[in-house]
C-alpha cells in the first residue's frame, strides 16, 4: 500500500507493547489496497458476512446479512459485491450511502478462517451494494468457536410464515431500549462470540484506508464476557495480531458497536456502546490469559427477532 497501513491511534497502542517498528516494515505487506484470489474464492463460499457502519449520530453499528453462498463476491480485485439488503430496522439501512465507510468481516467459523476488509460503498441498487477496497488482509484463527452455518432461504421473508423463524419474526417486533433487559443479559451472559463495529473519528470524510470503519470477531469461552450489575459489559483482550485495529479506533474514538447472535432463534441483538481500555489492574490479573480489559457502557439496545435466516449446528 501506498498509504501508511496503520493510523494514530493503532500506532501508539503498537508502540506501547514494543512492535511499532515491526509492525510498520510489514503493515504495507499485510494491508493489501486489493482482494487476492483467495480472499475472493472465500467471500464467495460463504453464507453470512457481518458489515460495520455508522449512522447520521456518527454511531458505528454492527450488523450482518446472510444469503446463499455466492450472494457476496468479488467481480474484481478491488470491488466486493453484497447481492442483500438489510431490513429496515437494521442501522446499515440507513448507512447505505454512497461515499459511507463499512468494514467487512468474512469468517466461517467452522474452518475458523476469517478475512478482513475495509472500504467504501461505491454503488447501491435493488438488489444490493458494492463497496470498493481500501485495505484487505487476513486474520488468524485463534478464539473462532467452530460453528456451522447453512442459508434458511424460508426465514428470509417473514410473510412467507415457512419456517418458526419466520413465524417469530412475523408475530414480534424489534425491541428498542436505553439498557439491557433480562433477555439481553442472558443472551450475553452465555456467548461464545461476539462481534464489533468500531470507526476513526475521520471515518467517511477523506480516502485513506485506514480512516475507516473496522468491524471484528470477539471470542472465547462461554461466559468470557461479563455484565455488571449497572449493565456495563467487561470483555478480556487476549493476545492477537497486535494490529489493534479495534483498539486504535477505541483509543481516538470510544463509540462502538456491538453484535451478538441467538444461534438457537435467529434474533439478533445489537448494542451502541461508549468503551474504555483498562490496561492493568486487579481486574486485569483475575483473568487468565487477558492482557487487558474493555469495559463497554450500553447506550442504547436494539433486538431484532428472526432476523438472521440461518440455521446453526452446534459448536465444537
Amino acid at each position: 500500500m501506498t498509504n501508511d497501513a496503520f493510523h494514530a491511534g493503532e500506532q501508539a497502542l503498537q508502540e506501547r507493547v514494543g512492535l511499532r517498528e515491526r509492525l510498520a516494515e510489514i503493515g504495507p505487506l499485510i494491508m493489501r489496497d486489493e482482494m487476492p484470489d483467495s480472499h475472493r474464492a472465500f467471500f464467495a463460499q460463504l453464507p453470512f458476512v457481518v458489515l460495520g457502519s455508522v449512522d447520521a449520530s456518527d454511531q458505528p453499528w454492527a450488523s450482518v446479512l446472510a444469503g446463499p453462498p455466492g450472494f457476496a463476491h468479488a467481480p474484481d480485485t478491488r470491488h466486493l459485491r453484497v447481492d442483500s439488503l438489510p431490513m429496515m430496522d437494521d442501522p446499515l439501512s440507513n448507512a447505505l450511502s454512497v461515499g459511507a465507510s463499512t468494514g467487512v468481516l468474512g469468517i466461517e467459523p467452522h474452518t475458523r478462517r476469517r478475512n478482513r476488509m475495509n472500504g467504501w460503498i461505491n454503488q447501491v441498487d435493488a438488489q444490493g451494494f458494492s463497496i470498493a477496497v481500501g485495505q484487505s488482509f487476513d486474520n488468524c484463527p485463534k478464539y473462532i468457536v467452530r460453528r456451522q452455518a447453512g442459508f434458511e432461504p424460508a426465514a428470509e421473508d417473514a410473510a412467507v410464515g415457512l419456517s418458526a423463524n419466520a413465524e417469530h419474526r412475523a408475530s414480534t417486533a424489534a425491541v428498542r431500549l436505553d439498557a439491557l433487559d433480562g433477555q439481553a443479559r442472558l443472551l450475553i451472559a452465555n456467548a461464545d462470540t461476539f462481534f464489533i463495529a468500531t470507526a476513526h473519528p475521520q471515518s467517511g470524510t477523506d480516502d485513506q484506508p485506514s480512516h475507516g470503519v473496522d468491524v471484528s470477531h470477539r471470542g472465547g469461552p462461554a461466559g468470557f464476557v461479563r455484565i455488571d450489575d449497572e449493565g456495563v459489559i467487561t470483555v478480556p483482550d487476549y493476545s492477537g495480531n497486535r494490529f489493534f485495529n479495534t483498539l486504535g479506533n477505541l483509543a481516538l474514538n470510544p463509540r462502538a458497536g456491538l453484535l451478538f447472535i441467538d444461534y438457537d432463534s435467529g434474533d439478533l441483538l445489537q448494542l451502541a456502546v461508549t468503551a474504555e481500555i483498562v490496561w492493568s489492574g486487579p481486574q486485569v490479573d483475575a483473568l487468565p490469559g487477558a492482557e487487558r480489559l474493555v469495559r463497554m457502557r450500553v447506550d442504547r439496545m436494539l433486538r431484532r427477532p428472526a432476523a438472521l435466516p440461518l440455521i446453526w449446528a452446534p459448536p465444537r
